[in-house]
C-alpha cells in the first residue's frame, strides 16, 4: 500500500502528478531565463509562460487575456478583494459566512482600512441563497464574494443564480464586482466561468495534482483589469507583480488540461460521474452506522447539490481529533476541516450553518481525488466502522 491509496485529505492538498511535474521541470531547466528579460534566454522563458497561459485558458474555456498567474488561491482572492481599497470612497463588501479563511480573515483586515464588511448568512444546508445576497446589497456595495464549492461540506453554491440576482438588483446603477473562490471547484465539479457570469475567480494548482505556490486569477473584464493594491515590477500586466513562476504555470496549465471537468474533457467527466456513485455509496453506508450524522443531513436526498469529492460527517461520542488519530494509526489520512484552520478549535463554517455544538466537535472531513479507488473507500469505511463501534 502506498500513502496515496489511503489518503482522504485531498481538499487540503493533493499528491502531485509526477509525469506533469517532471515534464514542466525539464522544460524550465532548459529555458531558465527571467520572462521579463529582453535577451533570448528571457524570450525563451516568456514563450513557455505564454504557452502555459494559452493552455490554461483553453482548459477553462476563457480568453487568454483573462488568465493571470499568481502564487496561489489565497493571493488570487486577496488581489480581487484588496482592489476595493483603491476606491475613492470606501463602501461595503459582502462575504459569505461559509468562506475559506483566505477571504473570511481578510474581510476582518479590510474593515480596519475603512470598508464595511457584512457576512452573508447561509441556510442550514450551507447554501448561500441569491435572496440572502440581494437582501444585503446597497448602493455602496463594492464587491460580493461567494465560494463555488465549500471546502468542508462540499456544498455547491448557486453561483450563476447569485450572479443573475446581483445584476438584476443592480439594474440602472453600479453593479458590484462578483468574486468566486473556485479552488475546490476546479477538477471537482463541471462548470463554465462564461456561463456563470462572474467578474473574477481564484484557482490553486495544488488541489488538482499541481505544485504548491502557483494559482490563477481569472478576470472577466481583462481589458479593464483592476486596480491592484500591491505593486511592483508590473508583471502580469501589473495585476500581480513579481518574477513569474514559469515551472508552476506550465505544470498548473497541464493539470487543468488533464483534470478540469467539462464536456470536452470526456475522461475527467467520466471520472467525476464515477466518483459521484462511489461517494453516494460511501455516504449511505456511513449513515447506517450507529451515531453517525451526515452534515448537512439533506445530502442524503440532495446528492446533486454537493461535490462528490468532499464529505462531512459526525460520529456520536467520538471527538473529531480522536477519529483522526485513530484512523491515522491505521494508515488512513483524513482531517477535521480546513487545513488552514487546523490549529484552531472553532468551526466557523459549521457554526454558520447552525450545526449543533456537539456535532461540530465530533465532525470530520473525508475528501477524495483522481487517485482514490473504490477499494480504498471501502477500506476506509471498514476502518471508520471499527473506530465508531468502539464508542457506540
Amino acid at each position: 500500500m502506498t500513502e496515496t491509496e489511503h489518503y482522504f485529505d485531498w481538499a487540503a492538498t493533493s499528491p502531485g502528478d509526477k509525469e506533469i511535474l517532471r515534464a514542466a521541470l525539464e522544460m524550465t531547466l532548459d529555458d531558465w531565463g527571467n520572462p521579463s528579460s529582453t535577451h533570448q534566454a528571457g524570450k525563451n522563458a516568456k514563450n513557455l509562460l505564454e504557452a502555459a497561459r494559452k493552455t490554461a485558458a483553453e482548459a477553462l474555456d476563457v480568453k487568454v487575456e483573462s488568465v493571470f498567474f499568481t502564487s496561489g488561491g489565497t493571493e488570487s482572492d486577496h488581489i480581487a478583494l484588496l482592489s476595493v481599497l483603491n476606491k475613492p470612497s470606501k463602501g461595503t463588501v459582502l462575504i459569505s459566512s461559509i468562506e475559506h479563511p483566505a477571504l473570511r480573515e481578510m474581510g476582518e483586515e479590510i474593515k480596519k482600512a475603512g470598508c464595511k464588511v457584512e457576512y452573508i448568512p447561509a441556510d442550514k444546508d450551507g447554501v448561500i441563497r441569491p435572496e440572502a445576497v440581494t437582501a444585503l446589497l446597497t448602493k455602496d456595495t463594492l464587491a460580493v464574494c461567494v465560494m463555488a464549492v465549500n471546502n468542508e461540506t462540499g456544498v455547491i453554491q448557486p453561483v450563476k443564480e447569485i450572479a443573475d440576482a446581483i445584476s438584476k438588483a443592480s439594474a440602472g446603477g453600479r453593479k458590484p464586482k462578483f468574486h468566486v473562490d473556485c479552488v475546490q471547484a476546479a477538477g471537482k465539479i463541471p462548470f463554465s466561468l462564461k456561463d456563470w457570469g462572474v467578474d473574477s475567480a481564484a484557482f490553486s494548482a495544488h488541489k488538482i495534482c499541481g505544485p504548491r505556490g502557483i494559482g490563477i486569477l481569472y478576470l472577466k473584464d481583462c481589458e479593464k483589469g483592476l486596480d491592484p493594491f500591491l505593486r511592483g515590477g508590473g508583471q502580469e500586466k501589473g495585476i500581480r507583480s513579481g518574477t513569474e513562476n514559469v515551472f508552476g504555470a506550465l505544470a498548473f496549465s497541464k493539470c487543468l488540461e488533464k483534470y478540469f471537468i467539462s464536456e470536452k474533457n470526456s475522461e475527467a467527466l467520466s471520472a467525476y460521474q464515477k466518483q459521484r456513485q462511489e461517494t453516494n455509496d460511501f455516504i449511505k453506508k456511513l449513515s447506517s452506522l450507529n451515531g453517525c450524522t451526515i452534515i448537512p443531513q439533506s445530502r442524503l436526498e440532495k446528492t446533486d447539490l454537493f461535490s462528490p469529492y468532499v464529505v462531512q460527517a459526525a460520529f456520536n461520542n467520538v471527538p473529531g481529533n480522536v477519529m483522526l488519530r485513530a484512523l491515522d494509526s491505521k494508515g488512513f489520512y483524513i482531517s477535521t476541516g480546513s487545513a488552514c484552520s487546523s490549529r484552531k478549535n472553532n468551526r466557523p463554517v459549521l457554526e454558520a450553518m447552525h450545526v449543533d455544538g456537539k456535532l461540530r466537535e465530533t465532525s470530520v472531513r473525508f475528501s477524495f481525488g483522481p487517485l482514490t479507488t473504490a477499494k480504498a473507500i471501502d477500506e476506509l469505511f471498514e476502518a471508520v466502522k471499527e473506530v465508531n463501534g468502539t464508542f457506540n
